[in-house]
């Protein structure tokens, strides 16, 4: 039976946000914060998507599980995230914490919520979207859960199309023509595993493919559950939704695919990133914020638009708040409050901004550089994180140098140069 998306119970759906993880493969950026608290695109955080996604979809109801350096993200949240007294909507931290049962942190995405379950059980939620908080894309949930509905499944998961040479790096499903998962492998490497999943031609047809392409349904850890389905699936010590519940779960349960075919980048190491922010101010970005209808919310923050002086700017997002001077800005995302000053040239990179203006609360050491790009710097290939002085006649690029390095005041990952949060680079460096 079909289902308009304006029938749907999403006011029985609760949706989960998983903002726990460690997330080590974005250091330096993650070395002071959450990984869902990263900054992205000039002016937003990764756990804006998720969040938005849910209130475009008319899901409400959203809990954010968080773990390790939780303080910004919960700072942001919830200052981001406010309802009037007269609806239902919320959306909350659930924190890790200990209790008399038990007094482990989350081992896994499966075991946070599982330590959360009695929570999410107390109102009579039908269905829980489980969703990661550090992702780029653009969904209306309503699609999936009137899927999940229409098909009777108990568990339905998201998936996106992959070929042959990434889907060693994703779980893959093997599915029939109706999109019933009968099969998960978690990163295949072996080329004859690798034969036997291969989306089917009559469904390579129906998603609008060439029968003959080779493609693969790789999971984007996007999950929906029925109630009673999701606590049979925890009453376990399996750790992990990819890796243990999901594979478990296929023997046992109607699980289907849902595959979304649109724009989606999973944000898990400084390489997509970086790939991921620069191609936002590309000409015809496949992701962008311009969305009617579908706007990506977060922290409103007030400030005066940018200033900008005999500046050559091409193919960038300046945030608001900025003031640069006589300087070239080609291929750049700059973040909040970003100071440039005159004589600067900036290639192909991320400057984050800062959280406030030096005025507003002037340095107790002298001898600093100020808050932002010194003149006369040149900086290419880098991602420079808030609140970072960058000294006069600075020169920073990855050229020429190890793929992965620590320096002092910086780190290469991925080719890529990234001052840390709070970083000094005195007038004069060359890195």
């Amino acid at each position: 039976m079909k289902v308009g998306l304006n029938l749907l119970p999403t006011h029985k759906t609760l949706a989960i946000v998983m903002g726990g993880g460690a997330g080590t493969r974005l250091f330096p950026l993650t070395e002071e914060r959450a990984k869902p608290a990263v900054p992205l695109g000039g002016k937003y955080r990764l756990v804006d998507i998720p969040i938005s996604n849910c209130l475009n979809s008319s899901i409400r109801s959203i809990y954010v599980l968080t773990q390790f350096n939780s303080t910004s993200l919960h700072r942001h949240i919830n200052t981001s995230y406010k309802f009037d007294s007269f609806t239902p909507s919320f959306v909350e931290i659930l924190a890790a914490q200990q209790t008399p049962k038990n007094s482990k942190w989350y081992q896994g995405t499966a075991d946070a919520v599982r330590q959360n379950l009695r929570y999410f059980l107390e109102q009579p939620y039908e269905y829980f979207l489980i969703l990661s908080g550090d992702q780029l894309y653009r969904m209306d949930y309503r699609t999936i859960l009137r899927q999940h509905v229409e098909t009777d499944a108990e568990i339905t998961i998201a998936t996106t199309p992959v070929n042959r040479a990434s889907a060693s790096g994703f779980g893959i499903m093997q599915t029939d023509e109706q999109c019933h998962i009968a099969h998960f492998v978690e990163k295949p490497k072996d080329p004859a595993i690798l034969d036997t999943l291969k989306i089917p031609p009559d469904l390579l047809r129906t998603i609008g493919h060439s029968e003959n392409t080779e493609l693969y349904q790789a999971s984007m850890g996007i999950y929906v559950f029925n109630r009673s389905i999701l606590s049979k699936c925890l009453d376990n010590d399996l750790e992990d939704f990819g890796r243990n519940v999901i594979p478990s779960a296929i023997q046992n349960h109607v699980v289907n695919a849902y595959i979304f075919q649109g724009y989606w980048e999973d944000i898990g190491t400084i390489h997509t990133f970086f790939k991921a922010n620069l191609h936002l101010a590309e000409e015809f970005p496949s992701y962008s914020f311009y969305e009617a209808g579908a706007q990506i919310y977060t922290h409103p923050q007030f400030l005066p638009s940018s200033i900008i002086r005999t500046t050559s700017i091409d193919q960038a997002i300046i945030s608001d708040g900025c003031v640069i001077e006589h300087s070239i800005i080609e291929h750049c995302v700059i973040g909040v409050r970003s100071i440039v000053k005159p004589g600067t040239r900036i290639q192909n990179s991320i400057l984050m901004g800062a959280d406030y203006y030096e005025t507003d609360f002037p340095p107790s050491t002298t001898g600093l550089p100020a808050i932002g790009i010194g003149s006369d710097c040149s900086i290419e290939g880098a991602i420079i994180d808030k609140n970072a002085r960058i000294g006069n006649r600075v020169l920073i690029s990855p050229h020429g140098k190890s793929r992965n390095l620590d320096g002092e005041g910086f780190y290469i990952r991925d080719g890529i140069v990234v001052v840390p949060k709070n970083s000094v680079i005195p007038a004069g460096t060359l890195i």
